[in-house]
């Protein structure tokens, strides 16, 4: 209670009625646009039952943390403690270096800082008809004359403008099956059990329009954890369809995805797809190791015997792909603080492997590119320390500064892989994002 008396302190709280949440959430896009910092959350209305908002629009920083992976967790400790506000952020993959004794040496186009947060000035919570806006005191003179601008705003449709060379694969096919095999030898030989296994598509020179190439994405996908983040000449543009973690009082919830399928234009077949993608032994199994994984992760912080499996390889549907998904859950005693069950359990199972240490040495090993903030997450604390972070997939990132575009995908590598398959699943993957920057 003491940290939402702070907040009501800190901030103005109105709330507002909208006949049309669909046309405001386009409006807050592109009126946030305007900001060097801007964080817009999409629940796409994908019905699941962790949802807390629609939406949530976060621009103008007041105060912010950036910086590499060296005691970035400890800093962000003490920003987020200290700060009791909402922050709005990401966590790159390659903190796993402060989390753990690694590193990473690969090649990295984009040169995103490891860690940066904000905390918003001017912030917007859409949920159903209901729009809660919150500004701090010291702009809350602003809230009517924005909400004037922003309900004027006339959103017409366009085409993504994108001025592109090809695409390039970072590793030929030929390549990525040499590596896979690699990877196999190190199953084999019980090293590792499962690896996430990633390669990058990337464009230099490129010159997007981050709205439009985000609208387009969003609008194929409707996924329920579209970003559109901005640091001032970085963004992220994602349609990612996974929960990283998420915390409600005393609850933490996980829910990773291992297993991928098709969809089909006739109900008949992709029907059938969903139902063998739901029997699926190698799918399945992908996907168990990870829960126990993420089991492990969650029992660093959680009190004796309150890990649960709430949901085991559930297959969901989404507009581009099915995929398998289980629910993790755990309690959390209220003096843990968010940041350590946070560290304890980056980054996400479903993008490293198991055991998990030994898998992300050898991911470094076989990958050619820094992940950077593939893989990673994004998302946001509340006043009180809960919060919630998605995975950092199916996302386009680009350095407009540096016009350097990327996107990876990758796949679980298990025993009974096939390279030849797992290749396939990686184009697969990436279609959303293909299609996107299809001028090209």
């Amino acid at each position: 209670m003491a940290f939402l008396s702070y907040d009501l302190q800190l901030r103005t709280h109105i709330t507002k009625h909208i006949s049309n949440p669909k046309k405001l959430k386009e409006q807050l896009l592109h009126w946030s646009n305007q900001f060097k910092e801007v964080a817009f959350l999409d629940s796409n209305e994908y019905k699941q039952q962790y949802t807390s908002y629609d939406c949530i629009v976060a621009v103008d920083a007041f105060t912010s943390i950036i910086t590499d992976y060296q005691n970035a967790f400890e800093d962000l400790y003490q920003y987020q403690s200290h700060s009791k506000d909402w922050l709005f952020g990401y966590l790159s993959y390659d903190l796993k270096n402060d989390a753990e004794a690694l590193q990473s040496k690969n090649y990295d186009g984009l040169q995103f800082a490891d860690l940066f947060f904000f905390q918003p000035k001017k912030m917007f919570l859409l949920k159903g008809q209901e729009l809660v806006i919150q500004y701090l005191n010291l702009c809350d003179d602003e809230v009517d004359e924005d909400f004037e601008i922003i309900t004027a705003i006339e959103v017409s449709s366009s085409s993504v403008e994108c001025q592109l060379p090809s695409i390039q694969q970072r590793v030929s096919k030929e390549k990525y099956l040499q590596k896979v095999e690699k990877m196999l030898e190190y199953i084999y030989l019980g090293s590792i059990y499962e690896a996430n296994f990633c390669m990058e598509f990337f464009a230099e020179n490129a010159n997007i329009n981050p709205i439009s190439t985000y609208e387009k994405l969003d609008a194929i996908s409707e996924p329920p954890f579209a970003t559109f983040f901005k640091n001032n000449e970085q963004y992220l543009l994602s349609a990612s369809p996974e929960r990283y973690l998420k915390k409600v009082g005393e609850k933490v919830i996980s829910q990773p995805i291992k297993g991928t399928a098709r969809r089909s234009f006739d109900l008949e077949q992709d029907a059938i797809l969903k139902t063998e993608l739901e029997s699926n032994d190698k799918e399945r199994s992908e996907n168990i190791m990870i829960v126990d994984l993420v089991r492990n992760d969650l029992s660093h912080t959680a009190t004796k015997g309150s890990v649960v499996v709430e949901e085991l390889c559930k297959v969901y549907t989404f507009k581009q792909v099915h995929q398998m998904i289980s629910t993790i859950t755990a309690t959390v005693d209220h003096a843990i603080s968010p940041v350590e069950i946070l560290k304890t359990t980056f980054p996400m199972g479903s993008m490293t492997g198991a055991p998990k240490i030994a898998a992300m040495k050898i991911i470094e090993e076989l990958e050619v590119t820094k992940r950077g903030l593939y893989s990673g997450a994004v998302g946001y604390f509340t006043p009180t320390g809960d919060f919630d972070f998605n995975v950092v997939i199916r996302s386009i990132l680009y350095n407009a500064k540096k016009q350097y575009l990327s996107f990876s995908v990758g796949s679980a590598i298990t025993a009974q892989s096939i390279p030849e398959k797992e290749y396939e699943e990686c184009l697969l993957k990436a279609r959303a994002m293909f299609e996107v920057l299809q001028s090209n």
